[in-house]
């Protein structure tokens, strides 16, 4: 006979599963992965099928003979969206041998080491898309230019924004902010970058959808773009010559990807409102210091893993008073 087990109050009624939420997100990356596939192609389909079908695999084949799990978990959805992820965070001519060491580690190091879904301390696509920037930092910075639709690994390269940009604040010869796209082309993404990340306009329609479909809330990417149009905007203010403007920060690389499907991760980023504007702000200040004055072009990925480790701290320090809790007097 099986037992019924009543917690105390107060009790929460949703329809709301990880299942649920998991293709919810799916759903709004298909704005971004049409743009991809419109803008680059066969590279783009090759290498986010191969991300996501590794993914899957290598969730699969740990749980099962690693980890000894009586069930599987790749019906969740969260390997599909990692594989995802991590093919969004790819150039679109990346051999299919690269993408595929990149989600054995994603899903090997980032997730199923620390005991799977819920357990990860960081973004598991963004584990495995750092691990190949170091690792192969040649594949992972030679960028295809848009239009080549039938191109793969022979496609021909060229320079994206944010490398113009660092180009132009390390003094670079050959390289001027007359060169970076326009606003319109930035913001459509007629420019060349990581697949998932060159049209703004597909991220906001993603979220969009998330924040109507509450699988999100607006705190983390307003958090996350507010910071970083103010500090850009102030950058620019001090030396116009040398910093792009606030729009363009915003609308350039990752940061859209980044600060809507990545940095709102449930497991890795803090549970409560407070902590969430902390944290998205730390991340947004993070991004723009590592571009303008680090050693990478792109900061995203990096200050997204960074907070990661800092979220038990923000859920420590910003933990809600318990009901009944007397405060002590001194």
């Amino acid at each position: 006979m099986n037992k019924l087990i009543v917690s105390l109050s107060p009790h929460v009624h949703s329809d709301d599963s990880v299942k649920k939420n998991m293709y919810g997100v799916l759903v709004a990356l298909i704005p971004a992965f049409l743009v991809s596939l419109y803008f680059f192609g066969l590279g783009a389909l090759i290498v986010t099928l191969a991300s996501v079908l590794a993914c899957v695999f290598f969730e699969w084949a740990i749980g099962k003979y690693l980890l000894k799990k009586k069930t599987t978990t790749i019906t969740d959805g969260s390997a599909i969206i990692t594989g995802v992820l991590l093919a969004f965070n790819l150039p679109s001519n990346l051999p299919i041998w690269i993408v595929i060491i990149g989600a054995l580690v994603a899903i090997g190091v980032g997730k199923m080491s620390f005991g799977g879904l819920g357990c990860n301390p960081f973004n598991p696509a963004l584990v495995g898309r750092v691990f190949l920037l170091l690792s192969f930092p040649v594949q992972m910075t030679s960028w295809p230019a848009v239009g080549q639709l039938t191109a793969y690994t022979d496609a021909t390269t060229t320079a994206t924004p944010l490398a113009v940009m660092k180009g132009v604040i390390n003094g670079a010869p050959g390289f001027s902010l007359d060169q970076l796209p326009g606003s319109l082309d930035l913001l459509l993404g007629n420019n060349p970058g990581c697949i998932g990340e060159v049209s703004a306009l597909a991220l906001l329609l993603g979220l969009a959808y998330m924040l109507w479909k509450k699988v999100i809330t607006w705190h983390i990417p307003v958090s996350i773009l507010g910071t970083v149009f103010v500090f850009g905007s102030i950058m620019h203010f001090a030396n116009p010559e040398v910093y792009v403007d606030g729009l363009t920060q915003l609308l350039s690389g990752g940061l859209m990807l980044g600060a809507i499907f990545m940095a709102t991760d449930y497991v890795t980023s803090p549970m409560n409102h407070k902590g969430m504007l902390i944290y998205g702000v730390c991340i947004g200040l993070l991004t723009v210091v590592i571009r303008l004055f680090g050693a990478y072009p792109e900061g995203m990925s990096f200050a997204i893993l960074i907070m990661n480790a800092f979220t038990p701290l923000i859920n420590t320090y910003v933990k809600p008073k318990r009901f009944g809790e007397v405060a002590n007097k001194k």
